[in-house]
């Protein structure tokens, strides 16, 4: 069973009824406490939210110079050993290490 997509809409008359039964169901003095407790608790939400993203964004900026200094450590290497002047010729067939 699928909806339809006009179903998913929530205009006024939705929410007014929404409130109306809320209020038959919990009483007029309640709706007040129950909007203010849900506000503190999307408030807490996005406290969470906002810490995780900056933990998040930490992890990546640290795996990001991690990789950068990996990165670096190599091509010093390899530029090392391409300034050293040695030209080191191919192995031959015929000369190669000596056996014991």
């Amino acid at each position: 069973m699928s909806l339809h997509p006009l179903l998913a809409i929530i205009d006024a008359p939705i929410i007014i009824g929404i409130l109306v039964v809320g209020a038959l169901l919990f009483g007029a003095d309640k709706l007040p406490k129950l909007a203010r407790s849900a506000g503190q608790a999307k408030k807490e939400f996005l406290v969470g939210q906002a810490e995780a993203d900056e933990a998040a964004a930490k992890a990546r900026e640290e795996a990001r110079r991690r990789a950068e200094t990996q990165h670096a450590d190599v091509m010093d290497n390899v530029q090392a050993g391409s300034m050293s002047g040695e030209a080191i010729p191919p192995p031959t067939p015929d000369h190669g290490t000596p056996s014991a």
